[in-house]
This record gives structure tokens, C-alpha cells and sequence, in this order.
């Protein structure tokens, strides 16, 4: 399902698949395809939400609608990876796990570049903070 976003433009807040859409969008619209209404609608956030205010508002809204995975299991492709850009910061980036094993890939909207597929790095992997499944 993921796959098929590549090549969408990136445009914050946005969430339609060949059109336009961030790393939340990403999210959103697949689970609009698996479920089809969304649980809840993001409130309106800015390009550096979270940063000044510290609540882990992707973590918690997250935990409320997705299952998360231990951290010891193994990774599998499908997952919803969830990534802290740095060191103490709140967890604000998010992308799809297409690819698992020796050369792990994610899916993913990144600002100038729209949604890509990504090598799952070991500085990529170093920045997860979570691993959920859709339920």
C-alpha cells in the first residue's frame, strides 16, 4: 500500500495519495485505505510542532490507535516506524517499513523530496523510537 505513494509531492498537513502529503499524511492516508474513516482528525500543526512544547503527541496519539511491538522483535516489512530526530526530542517523523533484513528500507515524506523510499541506515535506526502495526 505504502509503495504506491511514492512519487506524491510533499505538502504539510496534506494527506492524498498522488497529490500532495507530509509524514503524518503518509499515516493517514493509508489507514484510510485499510479502515476507511480516519479515528480522528489531526488538529492544524506547524512544520516544527512539538519542538517548543515537548508533549508527545504523535507517541500518544500513536499508542491510542495503532498496536505497538516490542522492541526485541524482529522487524517486518509493513510496520509504522516512529523516529525522534535527535537525542531528547519529541518523536516527530514517521514512515511505513518496506523492507526488512540485511538492507532495511522505509517509505516516507520528506520536505523537498515528497514520499520516497529510503535506506533504513543505522543513523535512521538509531532515531526510532517506536514500531507499531495498523490494526
Amino acid at each position: 500500500m505504502a509503495r504506491a505513494w511514492i512519487g506524491t509531492p510533499y505538502q504539510h498537513q496534506a494527506s492524498v495519495k498522488g497529490v500532495a502529503c507530509d509524514c503524518l499524511g503518509l499515516i493517514r492516508g493509508i489507514w484510510r485505505e485499510r479502515h476507511g474513516t480516519e479515528p480522528e482528525t489531526p488538529p492544524p500543526y506547524t512544520a516544527d510542532w512539538g519542538e517548543g512544547g515537548g508533549q508527545e503527541v504523535l507517541m500518544t496519539a500513536a499508542l491510542c490507535h495503532l498496536m505497538p511491538i516490542d522492541r526485541q522483535t524482529p522487524m517486518e516489512p509493513g510496520e509504522v516506524l516512529l523516529f525522534r530526530m535527535r537525542p531528547g526530542a519529541v518523536a516527530k517523523h514517521l514512515g511505513i517499513l518496506s523492507a526488512a533484513g540485511q538492507a532495511p528500507r522505509f517509505i516516507h515524506a520528506y520536505n523537498a523530496h515528497g514520499v520516497i523510499d529510503s535506506p533504513l541506515t543505522t543513523p535512521w535506526q538509531s532515531r526510532i523510537a517506536a514500531r507499531f502495526h495498523f490494526p
